[in-house]
């Protein structure tokens, strides 16, 4: 068996001890920040909030291809309207206007 005799000086030892000691302490006081309500709570809106940000982002993206794709079917690549297109359209939304107007009118007699 090896010998295990500690062949420091006392002072040593007890410069050890309070470098041991000091780092010790360090190591509680980080953990005491982890832990503390406030860190918690911090680190949980921090979380959310990226992923809020990331949700947003993506509907972001996702909302403005759909409406690429619509001005495509709306514009030509020159970006001149496409009026065998948008007629119709405008035709349909000013007729759903009226009816909507129609309808409020008979609601009030």
């Amino acid at each position: 068996m090896a010998d295990t005799a500690d062949t420091r000086t006392p002072a040593e030892i007890e410069a050890d001890i309070r470098r041991r000691r000091a780092v010790l302490a360090e190591t509680l006081d980080e953990i005491g920040v982890r832990v503390h309500p406030k860190t918690i709570v911090g680190d949980a809106k921090a979380r959310v909030a990226s992923h809020v940000d990331h949700t947003l982002g993506r509907a972001y993206v996702g909302v403005n291809r759909v409406v690429s794709d619509v001005k495509a079917q709306f514009v030509d690549e020159e970006g001149s309207p496409r009026l065998e297109r948008v007629v119709p359209v405008a035709v349909l939304v000013v007729g759903v206007v009226g009816l909507v107007a129609l309808g409020s009118r008979r609601r009030r007699r």
